[in-house]
This record gives structure tokens, C-alpha cells and sequence, in this order.
């Protein structure tokens, strides 16, 4: 009979929300590439998946309202367009979050993962609407509220998923983590922002050369790197801040997590 036990990986709850943590921006990022030379693949084809869902979704969609034309100048029909892609999608997308979850703990995964939260769904896609809500609010208000809102709830789909919160408790838990690092966290994902615009440059360049499929292609290739590095670094950051439980058994490396079940 193997022999188990439970460490826990990072930080944690009750210390997250009490500010007993550090993000070293420079080590986050720099871990968050050495995870995506090695773990891409999954997120690459997992997010595949969810594109090719949304494209579905919203051409099924629109064709109810008239077509895509239409849904665009129908402010009520590209609201609920944008409802419905919420709630179908991020039960699938947070596997993908995930994926970067385990790659921050050293686990290999699979792009099957997408799969492997549709019993969190519900919550995942209210906890997901919810949030986009605020910050949607947040941005109509003021832009600056709306960006702070961004920022703090990025990391609550992981705490419907892996720490089985509801979504209320996984938005205040969140909100009350970290406001402590908030500007750290911002560092991060504006680091990230300003690559991803620049991944678009060559775009540009080539079109002016007359070859814009070249371009094309050279974005392409950047962001199958840049995609998966966002979401091993939102993996990072959840490891750090909120930390994670693993079930070891005896003569293996770090298995399923021991509180969910996927």
C-alpha cells in the first residue's frame, strides 16, 4: 500500500490575505519563460480549443440577431453575445489557467485539462461573470478603478477551481490578497501588455514591404510563446500568493491535487 502525504507548495490562504508574501517581478517573469520553453504545447492547444468554441458561439449567436454586423451595432445584443461566450468558455478556459497552475509546481499537463473543471463550471462561469462585470463597471466609471479591478481578480477562477470557493468568497479573498502587492502584480502584467503589442510590429513592417503574410507568420510564432508564458506567470503568482496542496506517494513526484478532484 503506498504511503501518502500532503505538503503545501507556496503560499496560502490565510497568510495571502494578510500580506505575508513577496513578488520579485523580475524572478516571476523570468521563471514564467523558462516554464513556457519547456510546457507550451498544452496551453498552445488548449487555448485553440477555446478560440474555435468562442468563434462558434459567436456565429451561432449572431445569426439569431441578424449576423455580426448587426450584433455590433445592437449595444443589447453585443452585451448578451458577450454573456453568453462568458459562461460557455471559462469552464473550459480555466483549465488552461490551471495548466499554468501545475507547470508553477512542476506537474505536467495535458491539453485534455480544459476538460477537467467542467464540474466547477457553473461556478467558474458565474465567478467569471461576475468579475467582468466589475471591472467592466469599473472601466465605464473611471478608467483607473477599472484596470485596478483587472488586476486584483485575475487570479479568482483558480480559487473556484482549485480551492473550491464560491464566487463571491474567491472575488473578496481575492480583492483582500492583493491589494498588499497590487502594483507589483501591475509591473507584471504590463511588462506582458507591452511585449504583446510589440509582437504585432512586424506586422507592420512586413506590410510595408509588401509581404504582410511574413509578418503574419512572425506574430503568430511570438504569441505561441507569449500566450502560454501569461498563463505559467498567472500560475507563479497564484503559487506564491495563494499556494497550493500536493499529494505525494511514495517513489512519484507530485501528483492531483488532494482538494479537488479533476
Amino acid at each position: 500500500m503506498e504511503e501518502h502525504s500532503v505538503i503545501q507548495v507556496g503560499g496560502t490562504v490565510e497568510k495571502a490575505v494578510k500580506g505575508e508574501y513577496r513578488i520579485d517581478v523580475k524572478a516571476v517573469l523570468s521563471e514564467g519563460w523558462q516554464l513556457t520553453k519547456a510546457s507550451r504545447i498544452s496551453i498552445n492547444l488548449g487555448l485553440m480549443f477555446c478560440i474555435a468554441l468562442g468563434m462558434l458561439i459567436t456565429f451561432t449567436v449572431s445569426q439569431y440577431f441578424g449576423g455580426i454586423e448587426a450584433i455590433f451595432k445592437d449595444q443589447q445584443a453585443f452585451t448578451l453575445l458577450n454573456i453568453v461566450v462568458t459562461l460557455i468558455i471559462y469552464p473550459f478556459l480555466v483549465g488552461v489557467e490551471m495548466m499554468g497552475v501545475f507547470h508553477s509546481v512542476g506537474i505536467k499537463t495535458h491539453p485534455k485539462l480544459v476538460f477537467g473543471f467542467l464540474k466547477r463550471g457553473s461556478w467558474v462561469a458565474i465567478c467569471a461573470l461576475f468579475a467582468s462585470t466589475l471591472t467592466s463597471i469599473g472601466l465605464s466609471l473611471l478608467i483607473l478603478p477599472g484596470v485596478y479591478l483587472i488586476v486584483a481578480l485575475s487570479l479568482v477562477l483558480p480559487l473556484v477551481a482549485e480551492k473550491r470557493m464560491s464566487p463571491v468568497k474567491a472575488i473578496m479573498v481575492s480583492l483582500q490578497a492583493t491589494r498588499h502587492q497590487w502594483f507589483s502584480l501591475f509591473a507584471i502584467y504590463l511588462a506582458l501588455f507591452f511585449i504583446f503589442v510589440l509582437c504585432f510590429v512586424p506586422v507592420q513592417l512586413f506590410a510595408s514591404s509588401g509581404v504582410p503574410m511574413v509578418g503574419g507568420v512572425i506574430t503568430i510564432l511570438i504569441l505561441s510563446f507569449l500566450a502560454p508564458m501569461f498563463y505559467n506567470v498567472k500560475g507563479i503568482l497564484y503559487r506564491e500568493i495563494f499556494g497550493m496542496q500536493l499529494a505525494l506517494s511514495k517513489g512519484t513526484s507530485g501528483s492531483v491535487d488532494s482538494t479537488f478532484s479533476a
